[in-house]
């Protein structure tokens, strides 16, 4: 299953970045605009980890981590402000990790992955990239070739194809690929992913008819052949 990561930050741009960033990375990625959103979602359901910024347009992200104190879940601060004594209290006041903006990815995972040992949840880095008789894909540069030539994917349909190289050699439900790539109230529109992993089969396979790469599951899903 899944962790489930809350990003509690209003910069449209930043969370963006941080969903994308992290949902090719396998977490299952949930966001908050404000502190009455995000108290409302924590609420409702617990996350398996927070990553919360401080500014928000209608309180403070101080706040949010003194009510969520006594909550197992860590919570790492991701902020501008670089003060020592400011990061100091936040520490003391519960935060698991302090990370000043801008960061990279890298250190980011890592901390998340500290604090998330930390709590007695274990979790190794997701598979990124695929290789299978010519066909080679990099999730993290976005790149995808085949026979050494670049494929243009659209956002989609890499999300799509971004979804079986982390599960390669596993079936991905129609649900859950509905749910990962255009959001859970879509769940139901089977049509987007058949329309969609048809344009995806025919820049990637050799023979769309007959596929090497993407296998259907018929009545399930599709699988990124391992073999």
């Amino acid at each position: 299953m899944a962790i489930r990561v809350l990003i509690v930050e209003d910069d449209r741009d930043i969370r963006s970045l941080l969903h994308s960033v992290l949902t090719v990375e396998g977490f299952e990625i949930s966001t908050a605009v404000s502190v009455s959103e995000a108290r409302a979602m924590v609420d409702h359901e617990a996350p398996d980890l927070i990553l919360l910024d401080l500014g928000l347009p209608d309180g403070r992200g101080e706040d949010l981590l003194a009510a969520w104190r006594t909550l197992a879940v860590p919570i790492i601060v991701v902020s501008a402000r670089e003060d020592e004594a400011g990061k100091i209290a936040l520490l003391d006041a519960g935060a698991d990790d302090y990370l000043v903006k801008p960061f990279g990815v890298g250190e980011l995972l890592a901390r998340m992955r500290v604090a998330l040992r930390h709590r007695g949840t274990s979790i190794s880095p997701a598979q990124t990239t695929y290789e299978l008789e010519g066909l080679g894909v990099d999730l993290t540069t976005h790149r995808v070739t085949r026979d050494g030539v670049e494929i243009k994917l659209t956002a989609t349909e890499f999300k799509l194809l971004a979804r079986l190289v982390q599960k390669a050699g596993q079936v991905v439900t129609h649900r859950q690929l509905l749910i990962d790539v255009w959001g859970a109230e879509y769940a139901e529109h089977t049509h987007y992913v058949r329309v969609y992993m048809g344009n995806l089969r025919a820049k990637l396979e050799r023979d769309p008819t007959d596929p090497r790469y993407v296998r259907t599951e018929v009545g399930v899903g599709y699988r990124l052949a391992v073999e």
